[in-house]
């Protein structure tokens, strides 16, 4: 679909929020916390970006952190203004709020987006939550009018004036009863998750919008038990993207292992891990993997497909 830029505006050092609407002034469907939209800039060219603000609201809001080397911030940073059309793909949700009694919510910069809609979400259902908010500066931080409202279940971390997030603190309490859902800077989330790791039995979901393990390392071979296949996996493509090529289906969704969509028995050999979906008592069983990110340790793989 095709969606006008009706308001543009600076909400933090580097940070811009637009606004989406239907050309037509008709109400843009509803969405729920944690999905995502994809905005094509240029040929070529298409980034996924968080919705944020009101589900319902029957507009769009989605926040953009300049990159200096980012060519699809730089292009809404720069060239799109009030009054631009844009190609919008969506929304889709890899990242959904799953009810629970008690929430830990971690956010690093522009991972935030995501998380408000999430915030005021579990504030109307009435369930525990606390929010742990970092940034390198309170300047660069945005959003923080908004968060105000909620008072000190929100805790805000500019780096410069307090240090960096204090995981520990977050998750002594993430205990069964509670899910933990994070974004941000990669190594925040290798972080989040390595405390994760050492406290068997809570749930963590990531939000990130590059895969959590690329798709380097040798090449391997694959048995496909059920259709008969062996493939062989090269450097630079995952093993969901040759299954696919052979032409057996299987069903996925984000391909960066976050949603768990494409999780596949493991037969034989040991699975390289790259995902953000198993725990580690998982990881080290070997039992299942996800396709679209993990490779194999061994020379060969067998999977269940």
């Amino acid at each position: 679909m095709h969606l006008l830029v009706t308001h543009k505006q600076s909400i933090a050092e580097n940070v811009v929020a637009l606004t989406l609407s239907d050309p037509d002034g008709c109400p843009l469907p509803a969405w729920t916390p944690g999905a995502h939209v994809d905005i094509a800039l240029e040929p070529g060219l298409t980034r996924p970006y968080s919705l944020t603000g009101g589900v319902d609201s029957g507009v769009w809001r989605v926040a953009v952190l300049r990159v200096p080397t980012g060519r699809g911030s730089r292009y809404l940073h720069d060239v799109v203004a009030p009054g631009s059309v844009l190609r919008i793909d969506g929304p889709r949700n890899d990242f959904p709020l799953i009810p629970a009694r008690r929430y830990v919510f971690i956010a690093g910069g522009i991972g935030i987006t995501p998380i408000l809609p999430m915030v005021a979400e579990v504030e109307r259902s009435g369930a525990e939550w606390q929010l742990y908010y970092g940034g390198r500066r309170r300047a660069s931080m945005a959003f923080l009018d908004e968060l105000a409202r909620y008072g000190d279940r929100v805790h805000v971390y500019p780096e410069d004036e307090r240090g960096l997030l204090p995981l520990s603190t977050a998750l002594r309490c993430a205990d069964n009863g509670t899910r933990v859902y994070c974004c941000g800077p990669e190594l925040l989330l290798d972080a989040v998750r390595r405390h994760v790791d050492e406290r068997p039995g809570s749930t963590v979901h990531f939000e990130r919008f590059s895969p959590a393990g690329d798709a380097v390392g040798g090449a391997f071979e694959v048995r496909l038990a059920r259709s008969g296949h062996t493939l062989t996996v090269p450097p630079g493509k995952s093993i969901l993207e040759v299954v696919e090529e052979a032409g057996v289906e299987v069903l996925s969704s984000c391909r960066t292992g976050t949603c768990g969509t494409c999780e596949t028995a493991v037969l034989g050999g040991i699975p390289d891990h790259r995902d953000d979906v198993l725990s580690a008592d998982e990881r080290e069983s070997g039992d299942v993997m996800m396709i679209c990110t993990s490779r194999s340790l061994t020379p060969h793989l067998a999977l269940d497909l």
